[in-house]
């Protein structure tokens, strides 16, 4: 007996209730011809979004934009979006954002007080390292961070494991679960298949996943294996051997079971902003061994009774894992601040330019 596929893998955002089949969820009420879509690719000013049917290009409308407080309001990919259609169905333009249920960001590069939304909605965030040249469990703490910070179920995606023996790649495990991450663990080998079944299996249909890390980590590959027919290329194979990809911008990418992916670039930086939560979350271990430590304000560096350092001295503790964990939170922190400093300025602004408008009114009057 043969099973029947689901019309479309891009059905209900869960936490709404929305049907891509033309209605509305029932708290919300919309106007004539408009519906919802989710966005699916995003280049400067131009969406692409896909609805049950079909996928079309998209712009902002002048008043969406204009409501958005910042960059991070704006669509990104994954988003749900109130959509009005045009000429049959060709094109369309974005009214507003629904709430976002999860999400991914980071600081904007180059940017100490700015948020840059990634992709939102995700349920999954697949997190790829190379057991050859990429592995770094420095590096993988902040990808965890980032996906505690936007509420997302992370998984570690151990690649390339055909490059080093079974006792290394124990090893690599080893080194993950001694930093305190408990994260599920999947090994895989683009090369030989092994895990990719075990891979495919998690993947749920309607269900958004997601894959983060550097470059060259086989990223890609892993996608083309995934999707069965894409054609996503590779980039050529680099000195150290391994293949860089060649993903330019970030893309949902819909897979034959149901499922829905977003493959998105490398991230050559990972900086912390309004992730307090998350860091205490990913760090659970570190946090737990400061509930024992004899005063409420230790600060973990020589007081007596310390529960971290005492922690570390026998060996219980990671002091690589617990000084990432002090060096994040203050990157955090002198980012937090440089908002917060930025908010009020911008609200004092505001304020000033209330009270000039206000009094020229005034004087208008006479």
């Amino acid at each position: 007996m043969t099973t029947s596929k689901p019309k479309h893998p891009l059905l209900p955002a869960p936490a709404n209730d929305v049907r891509l089949d033309g209605f509305a969820p029932p708290d919300r009420s919309f106007d004539p011809g408009e519906s919802i879509a989710r966005v699916t690719a995003v280049d400067r000013d131009q969406y692409l979004i896909r609805n049950a049917e079909s996928e079309v290009p998209a712009k902002l409308t002048g008043r969406a934009v204009y409501a958005s407080e910042s960059p991070a309001d704006l669509p990104c990919v994954g988003d749900w979006v109130r959509v009005k259609y045009h000429d049959s169905g060709t094109h369309a333009s974005i009214l507003d954002v629904l709430p976002r249920q999860s999400f991914l960001r980071r600081k904007r590069p180059g940017d100490p007080v700015e948020f840059q939304m990634i992709a939102a909605n995700i349920d999954v965030a697949f997190i790829v390292q190379s057991c050859h040249f990429d592995f770094n469990v420095r590096r993988l703490e902040r990808y965890l961070v980032m996906a505690s910070d936007g509420h997302i179920e992370p998984v570690v995606l151990l690649t390339k494991t055909d490059l080093v023996s079974p006792a290394a790649l124990e090893q690599l495990v080893s080194q993950i679960r001694h930093a305190g991450i408990g994260a599920r663990i999947i090994t895989l080998s683009n090369v030989s298949g092994m895990g990719v079944e075990q891979l495919r299996e998690l993947i749920q249909p309607g269900k958004t996943y997601c894959l983060l890390g550097s470059s060259g980590v086989g990223k890609t590959t892993l996608v083309n294996r995934l999707v069965g027919d894409s054609d996503l290329a590779t980039g050529a194979v680099s000195h150290s051997g391994e293949g860089r990809h060649i993903t330019t911008r970030r893309q949902l990418i819909v897979l034959e079971d149901g499922g829905l992916l977003i493959d998105m670039p490398g991230m050559r930086e990972l900086g912390m902003l309004g992730v307090s939560d998350g860091i205490d979350d990913s760090f659970a271990d570190v946090q737990a061994y400061s509930t024992n430590c004899r005063f409420a304000d230790c600060t973990h560096t020589g007081e007596p009774g310390c529960a971290i350092q005492s922690a570390i001295a026998q060996g219980e503790l990671d002091p690589a894992h617990f000084q990432n964990y002090l060096k994040l939170k203050k990157e955090s922190a002198f980012h937090d601040m440089s908002h917060l400093e930025k908010r009020k300025k911008d609200r004092a602004f505001g304020k000033l330019v209330h009270s000039v408008t206000k009094s020229r009114g005034k004087r208008n009057e006479y």
